[in-house]
């Protein structure tokens, strides 16, 4: 893992070389930068030594006579593969690593190579051969890439941090984007809160020549677009789970650094382990254990970790840290993401990163993904117990809706009551992209100022899903709709993130075995009903694991990341929240209403709502327009020692 950065059009070297150290931190083993000055085009690079670790991997990466160029992030897993292939062609080799390969790949086919590359990435490849420059993202956005586009300039960056100081001075708010961030707590589709800065989408490709777009390519499609229903039995999707995990874990250990592996004693990671194992039976693990109070409805990972842990046999380091000192990191992790995503798992990540980079740990696998392809959020329990009431009149759902909506929200059932009827009175795809949402619009519409609500205009919080939704068969189920979301939206732009930049923040790669392009071709071709049996989620996933680890610790309760938000809110948080959403600061930032801000704090002190979540988002946004907005040139200069 690295991180990158360019540009085509004109630019100052000496902000290229600012922007490579603004990712200092992503490849704190080498860095470099190649310029065309004559095209207007500059690359950056900074190095994580994974494969390769000798100058020959060192990066840009050219060709012998210069003409090709290429910036590369990310690891691809069938690399041997392709090389050996490229060999059986002619293409000669200087070293071991999968960018030289990429580099190959692309002189031997163009941009078609894309769709050949089964890993996770971001690219920056200079042709002076076309005179043009090529960025991609990869198949599912486990990679970010944020770009500009200008009058005559295209720059890109691993990171808006470094971005900036690439591009004129952004001041100018996506009023669209930012009402999705407190409607989700992330943004989907490819808005952020610039109005000029946009992610790079998953599967997508562009080309640039002098500063302009001149293609874009959408070159990888989810496989629920595709789909053809197809009759499979319990053991065939048994057995076929089963080899195809294993085969995703273990192609993904390839390295030459150590390997690790996050276990919080799920199912996800807890199988992750388990076939790693099979090729490091001392495969390092690493977990978290939160003290100073847990939050009501949640349970600590640790006891299931180190029972995973005891059953393989495989050493597990413990991080312990405490409510407050997380409470204390949360302005730094904003800084760090680069986005206002409100949702203080990132700190897990960084904590368990920073802990295993401390023990000489390069690489960790990671469990993300599992919920998204076997279907294994309540959400989709929720969705699938609809056909109980989902008959009756609209007038009867609404009002089911408002008395779910009144119920105590200091009480976890009925929280997760009031989540699962809302906007139970909507039909279809309207309903099911409802699922997503932590606000609805009519309490964040009374937030907003009236400048707010202006420039918001007609647009729709839900319009990027409910788009993509249009591009789905006709027969795709509902799980398969809400599963197509979880991979095309959540995964990308809210999981991938935060999973990339807080282990990056500390020089760590993680990889996703779970979303193995394989392993998601097989998982999508498996029926709905053995993903959801009866009340169990992730059924075939959980049947298919039974040989391997514990049944207590397979049907164990589903449980998040329990930080103590609604408890932070009113102690550890509460001076921070009293300064960024003070009236005085809410005025001048012109956002939202400050007495319908106060208010809501009040209500969420008195248990009336359950607001925590939007004052974490409405925080979030002070905290990223204070430093990408008031504080970037400040930003931009400081070291990220402090994270």
């Amino acid at each position: 893992m690295c991180g990158i950065i360019g540009i085509s059009g004109p630019f100052d070297f000496n902000a290229l070389q600012a922007g490579v150290h603004a990712i200092a931190h992503r490849g704190p083993d080498d860095c470099g930068v190649f310029t065309d000055q004559q095209a207007q085009v500059g690359l950056g690079h900074t190095r994580l030594s994974i494969l390769e670790l000798s100058a020959l991997g060192h990066q840009p990466l050219l060709t012998d006579d210069s003409q090709v160029a290429l910036v590369f992030n990310g690891e691809i897993y069938n690399f041997r593969e392709l090389r050996a292939e490229l060999e059986q062609k002619g293409h000669q080799f200087k070293g071991h690593s999968d960018t030289e390969v990429v580099l190959q790949l692309y002189l031997a086919e163009g941009d078609a190579m894309l769709s050949r590359l089964n890993g996770i990435f971001a690219l920056g490849l200079w042709d002076a051969r076309r005179g043009s420059l090529l960025v991609a993202r990869d198949a599912l956005g486990v990679k970010p890439v944020y770009v500009f586009e200008g009058d005559a300039s295209y720059a890109f960056a691993s990171e808006i941090k470094a971005l900036q100081h690439l591009i004129p001075v952004q001041k100018a708010l996506d009023y669209a984007a930012i009402d999705r961030y407190l409607t989700y707590q992330w943004c989907p589709g490819a808005g952020t809160p610039f109005t000029n800065v946009k992610k790079l989408e998953p599967g997508e490709a562009v080309w640039v020549t002098s500063g302009r777009v001149v293609k874009r390519l959408s070159w990888y499609t989810l496989p629920v677009v595709g789909k053809t229903p197809r009759a499979m039995s319990e053991s065939d999707a048994i057995q076929g789970v089963q080899n195809y995990v294993r085969q995703a874990v273990h192609r993904q250990m390839v390295a030459d650094v150590p390997v690790g592996a996050f276990l919080s004693g799920g199912l996800d990671s807890s199988s992750v382990v388990a076939f790693a194992k099979e090729l490091d039976p001392d495969v390092r693990c690493f977990t978290i254990e939160s003290v100073g109070g847990q939050e009501s409805g949640t349970t600590d990972d640790v006891s299931y970790a180190r029972q995973v842990a005891h059953h393989l046999k495989v050493p597990l380091e413990v991080v312990t840290v405490d409510s407050a000192s997380m409470a204390a990191d949360l302005e730094q992790m904003i800084y760090q993401l680069d986005e206002p995503l409100a949702d203080p798992a990132p700190l897990n990540v960084l904590y368990i990163s920073r802990l295993a980079r401390e023990k000489g740990i390069k690489v960790l696998l990671s469990g993300a993904g599992g919920d998204d392809i076997f279907s294994g959020y309540r959400r989709h329990l929720a969705l699938k117990s609809e056909h109980y009431w989902a008959w009756l009149p609209k007038g009867v759902r609404a009002a089911v809706e408002a008395l779910t909506a009144g119920l105590d929200q200091r009480k976890p059932l009925f929280r997760r009551m009031t989540k699962a009827f809302s906007g139970a009175a909507l039909e279809g795809d309207a309903r099911l992209v409802n699922y997503f949402r932590w606000a609805n619009k009519a309490e964040l519409s009374g937030l907003y100022t009236p400048a707010f609500r202006e420039a918001l205009g007609c647009e729709q919080a839900e319009a990027p899903m409910l788009d993509f939704l249009t591009q789905l068969p006709a027969t795709a189920s509902p799980l398969d709709r809400m599963l197509a979301l979880e991979q095309r939206f959540f995964l990308p732009d809210h999981n991938l993130t935060y999973t990339d930049k807080m282990s990056m923040a500390v020089g760590l790669e993680v990889r996703v075995p779970l979303l193995d392009l394989d392993l998601l071709n097989f998982a999508n071709q498996i029926p709905d009903h053995l993903k959801q049996c009866g009340t169990h989620s992730k059924w075939i996933f959980k049947k298919a694991m039974e040989p391997y680890l514990p049944k207590g610790v397979i049907y164990r309760p589903k449980t998040g990341f329990g930080a103590p938000l609604r408890r932070w809110m009113r102690y550890e948080l509460r001076e921070l929240l009293g300064d960024m959403l003070s009236v005085d600061s809410l005025k001048r930032r012109g956002l939202f209403e400050p007495q319908a801000v106060q208010n809501m704090i009040k209500s969420n002190d008195a248990g009336q709502i359950d607001a925590s979540y939007t004052l974490l988002s409405l925080l979030a946004i002070e905290i990223w327009c204070r430093a990408f907005i008031d504080h970037a040139a400040e930003n931009n200069t400081k070291a990220l020692s402090t994270i």
